[in-house]
């Protein structure tokens, strides 16, 4: 199938599909443009992390190291003092050999960056993003497509579930849901993929789950004030998917920022213009990363994520 997908995209199945890839590209521009944020387009060659060394894809720019982005977040960040709510729709790049039936190697990014909120107006920005995109592609002329595809698609009623990473292992322990070992989920352990959905599927509904440890997370994620050792970050957990959104509150104190670099091992000098941002004026502010393909996974209740993309790129696949 993927080898020919040149062909394969002929079918009807894939031409439904990609039309309501089309749809949702537009119904996410309309939600920002009614919601009065700015387009940014962002540099996908970088010379920075954002989500880990390891899943960064190398190259030689020019004589200096360079990667493709694993995000935009960083530079939406330093466009929040001269425009206000900020986003972006780009491509991202993540080279980990992951085989995973929700994974890419590139996928359509869409991240927003937002100034002046709390945690609880991120949770609440998230629950708007879905359901409200969700709704105008159900009340476009490709509506009937999703049902087409996927009868029982329902637009999810707000607020959504909030789960907290502490209340998470707790389900999970008392749900029988376990380690690939056989023994119980503990604080600081990653729930991966399949553990993550069965329970996000036995609950039934969509899932907001927070805080989690500040030595799972990324260097830039704000602890939690009344619970230090938690980040006020989220997960955005659908049913028959799983994880589609990341989010969080962003240290805006200098000192905490360098404190999360050397936690993390990464040197700042790479990042002096993100540090700048502290120095010379800020704000509390939180964005999230939306994966589309995995967006059109719940939508279309596809059962893989290489199934909502043109031509997809995976660990053992970069062609046609």
């Amino acid at each position: 199938m993927y080898q020919n997908r040149h062909l394969w995209i002929r079918g009807e199945n894939m031409s439904k599909i990609l039309k309501v890839r089309h749809a949702t590209i537009k119904a996410f521009r309309d939600h920002y443009y009614d919601r009065d944020y700015v387009e940014v387009t962002p540099p996908t060659m970088v010379q920075c992390q954002v989500e880990g060394g390891s899943t960064l894809f190398k190259f030689d720019y020019f004589g200096e190291e360079a990667y493709l982005t694993q995000s935009s977040q960083l530079y939406l960040e330093t466009c929040i003092p001269a425009l206000g709510n900020v986003y972006c729709i780009a491509q991202s790049y993540r080279a980990e050999s992951s085989h995973t039936r929700r994974h890419l190697s590139e996928f359509t990014h869409i991240e927003g960056e937002l100034p002046f909120i709390t945690f609880d107006q991120l949770l609440e920005a998230l629950e708007d993003l879905v359901c409200d995109t969700a709704q105008r592609i159900m009340d476009s002329k490709y509506g009937q497509l999703v049902l087409d595809l996927h009868p029982e698609f329902k637009v999810p009623q707000r607020p959504f579930k909030r789960m907290d990473y502490r209340d998470a292992l707790q389900y999970c322990k008392e749900h029988d849901i376990r380690k690939e070992d056989g023994t119980n989920f503990e604080f600081g352990d990653d729930i991966p993929e399949a553990p993550e959905r069965k329970m996000t599927d036995m609950i039934g509904e969509p899932i907001l789950l927070c805080r989690f440890p500040k030595a799972m997370k990324a260097f830039y994620m704000q602890p939690d004030k009344e619970d230090p050792i938690v980040t006020e970050s989220v997960d955005l957990l659908l049913p028959n998917v799983g994880e589609i959104i990341g989010g969080s509150m962003r240290i805006y104190d200098e000192a905490e920022l360098d404190a999360g670099f050397k936690r993390e091992g990464i040197s700042p000098d790479n990042y002096y213009w993100y540090v700048d941002q502290r120095k010379y004026g800020t704000t509390p502010h939180g964005g999230y990363g939306l994966g589309l393909e995995r967006y059109l996974m719940w939508l279309l209740n596809s059962a893989n994520v290489r199934e909502t993309c043109l031509y997809p790129r995976t660990a053992d696949r970069c062609k046609p």
